[in-house]
């Protein structure tokens, strides 16, 4: 009769079981609760969310494959009973710059302060500064392989300044696409940084590019036209006089 009993105990009820779209919403949820209440372990969350420990296991595992969170044993402050310390899991940078956060908002603050006590030309410097961060990468990766595209070299030094860069053919040239932009929204008050960037992949193509599309205008992904461009060595001078 126990048995029984207990059997039709109503259980927590998973979402994301009753409707695969909430999966995202529930990982979210999880990620929410260990921001809030810091390294938690997989009964607490399920506690809080009032989901099954078997539901929260596997949005753990999702959320760890993406790298959002990581596992660790939990600290024991005192004296330490016997067996190995609860795992808990904790954010990630990762995880935690997924996260709306006020930097944004900081970073649109700290510009309007430099515009208004320096003036707009000292936005712009700052703006080419940032864009050149790419320059070594770009360098470097063309010394390398002096015969690769320049368009895609291009996007995988993007790609190891922080941007989630790739590149597509099209008519004529080339498409470089951005599917993350790190300041989507800085930008929409501050656009000289998107155009510090296309000038920028000019200098280092040699090339006239041009912007199609930015996410901070509204458009799902930042797109920048590279027309056709002859494989040019590092070494190889443009001077041709005298030859």
């Amino acid at each position: 009769m126990k048995r029984t009993q207990e059997s039709t105990r109503p259980q927590p009820v998973d979402p994301a079981v009753v409707d695969p779209t909430e999966e995202g919403g529930t990982r979210q949820r999880v990620v929410d609760s260990i921001l809030h209440h810091g390294p938690s372990t997989t009964a607490e969350l399920a506690e809080r969310l009032d989901l099954t420990q078997a539901a929260i296991r596997r949005h753990l595992a999702g959320l760890t494959e993406s790298g959002r969170v990581a596992a660790r044993e939990q600290r024991v402050y005192g004296s330490r009973g016997r067996g190995r310390p609860a795992k808990v899991y904790a954010l990630t940078d990762t995880g935690r710059e997924s996260l709306p956060q006020a930097y944004d908002e900081l970073a649109v603050q700290a510009l309007s302060y430099l515009a208004k006590a320096a003036g707009d030309s000292a936005v712009d410097t700052f703006a080419a500064e940032r864009a050149q961060r790419v320059e070594p990468h770009f360098r470097r990766l063309r010394a390398e392989a002096p015969e690769r595209d320049t368009a895609e070299v291009l996007a995988e030094a993007l790609r190891r300044s922080g941007y989630v860069a790739s590149t597509q053919p099209v008519r004529s040239g080339t498409q470089l696409c951005f599917n993350q932009c790190p300041v989507a929204h800085v930008a929409e008050r501050f656009p000289q940084l998107c155009e510090a960037e296309a000038k920028v992949f000019s200098e280092l193509l040699d090339a006239h590019v041009q912007q199609l599309a930015t996410i901070a205008h509204g458009d799902g992904v930042c797109t920048t036209f590279i027309p056709n461009i002859p494989v040019r060595y590092p070494e190889q001078s443009t001077d041709r006089e005298g030859a």
